[in-house]
């Protein structure tokens, strides 16, 4: 039997409101794009169109994949279905705030210049709050029913818990940085409260596209890995599966659910070393030897536990 043909229709049917609201994604893409190329106008020194297409595509892959997650589901799909929906909505508002802004040529994030400023980055800062609780109430729900194979099942409740601790990362960027508190103490007032960057102010040099920070730490890497580990996690798990033809072992799905986890380890080191990179003041780009020392051992245990997954089976008929 032929597998069923992918179509526009079926993604869109896997929730409505998610794959939608992807839809819309593209939609602001096709305005955001040109405005790079054609608006010369910045904020803290991006081009006022990058965050919209960056939050646009993170948002479409993010709810593309929560929308298949939540097909996936045996029971509790009505909850399942209504927490995406919440999901879809508070989103929706943030891209399009976020949007708004770069209209507006101003900052969508910690902007506290004006009122209108103000309110525009708190509701944004509620929304995504709701969107953390909702992602976390459907990570239980997963957490408590059968997905198939053992290992997809693995990969799917582990890229969850990773994605949600990416996701609490950005709860870092929010509070006053040395330099802001000192002037909140003094009862003076700040046009921004909070930042993306540790060790120095947001708009300095960093990397091309993402605009991470060659000078200082940037809590955006560890955020984005994390967040994009409900990928990563679930791919890896799926290519061990695709793999399992040219390398029989690996039709083991015990085999296949070690490694999985070893994986899932490792991403959760890396996640948790750029964090702890970034809150050090320093630049991705720019590790010191404990940072290099850390990753190293972070490579050793990754490659320990490759080892012990790998030779369990085999060790156990000895």
């Amino acid at each position: 039997m032929n597998p069923p043909k992918t179509t526009l229709r079926t993604v869109i049917d896997l929730h409505r409101p998610l794959t939608l609201t992807a839809l819309l994604c593209a939609a602001v893409l096709l305005v955001a794009v040109p405005g790079l190329l054609l608006d010369g106008r910045t904020v803290t020194g991006d081009p006022v169109w990058l965050k919209p297409a960056k939050f646009a595509v993170s948002i479409a892959v993010y709810n593309v994949t929560l929308a298949w997650l939540l097909s996936l589901l045996t029971a509790w799909r009505r909850t399942g279905w209504w927490l995406g929906a919440v999901v879809a909505v508070m989103v929706t508002g943030e891209l399009v705030a976020i949007t708004l802004q770069a209209v507006r040529g101003r900052a969508s994030h910690f902007n506290n210049a004006t009122e209108f400023d103000s309110a525009v980055y708190s509701l944004m800062a509620s929304m995504i709050v709701t969107v953390w609780v909702a992602t976390f109430a459907i990570g239980v729900i997963l957490l408590v029913q059968r997905l198939g194979e053992r290992s997809v099942t693995a990969a799917v409740r582990a890229s969850l818990a990773i994605a949600l601790a990416g996701m609490a990362v950005a709860f870092f960027m929010t509070s006053p940085t040395a330099e802001q508190m000192v002037t909140l103490q003094q009862g003076g007032s700040a046009d921004v409260i909070g930042a993306h960057t540790v060790g120095m102010p947001d708009g300095g040099p960093g990397l091309p596209i993402v605009g991470w920070s060659t000078v200082a730490g940037d809590l955006r890497v560890a955020h984005f890995v994390g967040l994009h580990g409900l990928q990563v996690i679930v791919l890896f798990a799926f290519g061990l599966i695709a793999l399992a033809d040219r390398y029989p072992r690996l039709a083991d799905d015990a085999l296949r659910t070690r490694l999985v986890l070893v994986a899932s380890g490792a991403y959760t080191g890396l996640l948790a070393l750029l964090t702890w990179q970034a809150l050090r003041g320093q630049s991705v780009v720019a590790p010191d030897a404990l940072t290099l020392g850390a990753a190293a051992a972070l490579a050793a245990a990754t490659a320990a536990g490759a080892w012990w997954a790998l030779g369990r089976r085999e060790r156990e008929h000895v």
